[in-house]
């Protein structure tokens, strides 16, 4: 028994009917049939593996020595300037014998004391020897000096802090102990005894400021050790069973080397001054030998009769130590990480 159609009331809408005889689902089966495509594309990228990256394209860009130098000649012109004025020394210290216009041991007694002219362009000394000449030949002796300074402090200094600081304990308060001493005295004071005991000379001389120095670089790598021997790849060398030598040499040293090369170059300024001072008494370069500090040792005796023998040599050892030590806070500052130029 089939039931009667609904009558309308007025106003009502006819409800939509599909054609007879279809079913209105099968409108959703074929939304879902379209999507389906749309789905497995996307499963299927999400499956294939990555692209391979290349390290180049995300790896900031290695700066050329080239740029570095550019960069590092403008922010510090006055490092520039100092390196220009070591290299001048180090070139007249090796190109001497072929610049100086005069033998500097020859001995004149009919210009003696003679003011600056043509023929002398810094005047003569009181044997008549040619100033210019000499200050020339002079730049190699202070050169070698504060080399062999601060080389005999390296040689001494560096492995003894590194000991001290790696192994601890009492060798550390040993090690200490003694380098406390050192420092105790008057530097130049200590050179002065240790020269006496090597004899006179400028070898012996700057292998006894050398001595003196040692402790102020041991005092350093002996810091730094104590602060890197903690880090986790020294732990991960030392369970790989590397030996405490290899830890130093591999691991420590390369990264406490810093701030020493930087004492060193600070130094470098100290040692030539010390050359100068120990020449002044007698104990460095022996006459005739030229040297700054024996230049200015004897133009001190005739300083109210010609005062201008002592100006030469005088600025010769202020401007190379300045040089020096402007480069040496040149270089502190590249290594500094704080400072934003390493």
């Amino acid at each position: 028994m089939t039931s009667a159609p609904r009558s309308l009331h007025a106003g009502e809408t006819p409800p939509e009917q599909g054609p007879p005889g279809v079913d209105p689902a099968p409108s959703a089966v074929a939304a879902a049939r379209a999507a389906a495509p749309d789905a497995a594309a996307t499963a299927q990228a999400a499956a294939r593996p990555p692209a391979a990256v290349n390290i180049a394209d995300v790896a900031p860009a290695r700066r050329s020595f080239a740029l570095k130098a550019r960069d590092w000649a403008s922010d510090d012109p006055f490092a520039v300037v100092a390196l220009i004025v070591l290299l001048t020394i180090v070139a007249c210290s090796i190109f001497a014998p072929w610049i100086s216009p005069y033998d500097p041991t020859l001995q004149d007694y009919d210009v003696i004391l003679m003011p600056p002219s043509a023929d002398y362009l810094l005047g003569t000394d009181d044997l008549g020897r040619d100033v210019f000449s000499r200050l020339i030949h002079g730049a190699s002796a202070s050169v070698y000096a504060a080399f062999l300074a601060v080389g005999v402090a390296a040689f001494l200094g560096i492995p003894v802090g590194l000991i001290a600081g790696y192994a601890g304990g009492w060798v550390d308060d040993v090690i200490s102990r003694i380098i406390d001493t050192f420092l105790s005295f008057p530097a130049i004071v200590l050179a002065i005894a240790v020269t006496g005991v090597l004899g006179i000379g400028l070898t012996n001389a700057m292998i006894s400021v050398g001595i003196v120095f040692a402790p102020q670089l041991a005092r350093l790598a002996r810091a730094r050790t104590l602060v890197l021997k903690q880090e986790l790849y020294v732990d991960a060398a030392r369970c790989f069973g590397a030996s405490p030598t290899r830890i130093l040499w591999k691991h420590v040293l390369p990264n406490a080397i810093q701030p020493v090369l930087v004492q060193m170059t600070l130094l470098m300024a100290v040692a030539l001054l010390a050359e100068a001072s120990l020449s002044f008494l007698g104990l460095g370069m022996q006459p005739p030998e030229p040297s700054w500090g024996g230049m200015i040792a004897r133009a001190y005796l005739y300083m109210q009769i010609a005062p201008e023998q002592m100006y030469a040599p005088g600025l010769a050892i202020l401007a190379t130590a300045l040089a020096f030590n402007t480069l040496g806070e040149s270089l502190r500052e590249a290594m500094d990480p704080t400072s934003g130029k390493t």
